[in-house]
């Protein structure tokens, strides 16, 4: 979440207006993420967040997105669920933007991160991933193996002024996993995205998960690949097998893996991890200047993306087949 798009005090009455949820008082500009422009909302009656959809999202793929969350909410999954205005519209138009309200999720995500949080996070994955199964819409997932060379050769250039060497190493690696992807796993819709950030607790539970607007159909594993690189390595960049093993177990405690997914592991990984090193990497160097967004540093990825070339199985990841 970030903010790109300001809205005056005008624009949002008249906006808040459409809707039945009472009297704006007060907002504020969430600054985290680096995708949409996002505010909290304060109406007399309840709290709520108000998104802008920002150039990155392409707009014919808000419906699958907001239907998606409708769908995993009325399938008991804990997750925002998109308001419809008094004519039942959900997606509307504010400052130029597509523009959206959702209810707030209450809780914190977790600043540190514990063996017990991955435990939960791989469970709430997992019955999401089978919540998903019945719901009807398909998006490919765009910044799989095939969009990674694209996004790459917009920004090869200027790659090796982040750090000398990248953008060979970059090419190798796009070569490398272009020849091995995996084909035929399990797959259905995906978070795509679910960084700690993303993921809310209460306490010691899990109390929602958030930002759904990287979801698409992909292999479920990839899921598992994204959240190994998010949640299991440390401040000083060491894996933590542990939390690699209790995240694997929490989720195979509501959908076991194959064979063939747990094989695929380091690879998917090492997959995860380039594509989140190129997302960084494109918005590292285009962050739009005057915007309330802090941009993440790419080399953190290409650090993940290297131990995961060195890991030969899921034995690495504390788990067996």
């Amino acid at each position: 979440m970030a903010v790109y798009t300001e809205v005056s005090d005008e624009d949002l009455q008249a906006f808040v207006a459409q809707y039945d949820i009472g009297t704006v008082e007060s907002r504020k500009c969430i600054a985290e993420g680096v995708e949409n422009s996002n505010y909290f909302l304060q109406t007399d009656r309840a709290s709520y967040i108000l998104t802008l959809y920002e150039k990155r999202v392409a707009e014919k793929d808000l419906p699958f997105f907001l239907g998606l969350m409708e769908h995993l909410a009325t399938h008991g999954i804990a997750c925002p669920t998109p308001l419809h205005g008094r004519d039942g519209v959900a997606l509307r138009r504010l400052c130029g933007r597509p523009a959206a309200i959702v209810t707030f999720l209450t809780g914190l995500w977790p600043q540190r991160i514990t063996a017990d949080h991955c435990a939960k996070l791989g469970t709430a994955m997992a019955r999401m991933h089978l919540a998903g199964q019945s719901y009807p819409g398909h998006r490919a997932n765009a910044l799989s193996v095939g969009g990674w060379r694209p996004l790459f050769e917009m920004e090869s250039r200027r790659a090796d002024s982040v750090a000398p060497g990248l953008a060979v190493e970059i090419l190798r690696e796009l070569d490398e996993l272009e020849a091995v992807w995996p084909q035929g796993l399990p797959t259905g819709v995906i978070h795509a995205d679910l960084f700690p950030d993303n993921v809310f607790f209460r306490g010691d539970e899990l109390s929602g998960l958030i930002d759904f607007y990287f979801a698409c159909v992909d292999f479920f594993a990839y899921d598992l690949a994204v959240c190994l690189n998010a949640w299991c390595f440390e401040a000083d960049g060491s894996f933590n097998v542990t939390k690699a093993t209790m995240l694997l177990a929490g989720y195979r405690k509501v959908r076991p893996l194959s064979p063939a997914e747990m094989e695929a592991l380091p690879l998917l990984a090492r997959g995860a991890a380039l594509r989140f090193l190129l997302t960084r990497l494109y918005d590292w160097l285009n962050t739009p200047a005057g915007a309330y967004v802090r941009p993440k540093d790419p080399l953190e990825y290409l650090r993940k993306l290297r131990f995961h070339r060195e890991v030969s199985g899921p034995g690495g990841y504390g788990v067996g087949i």
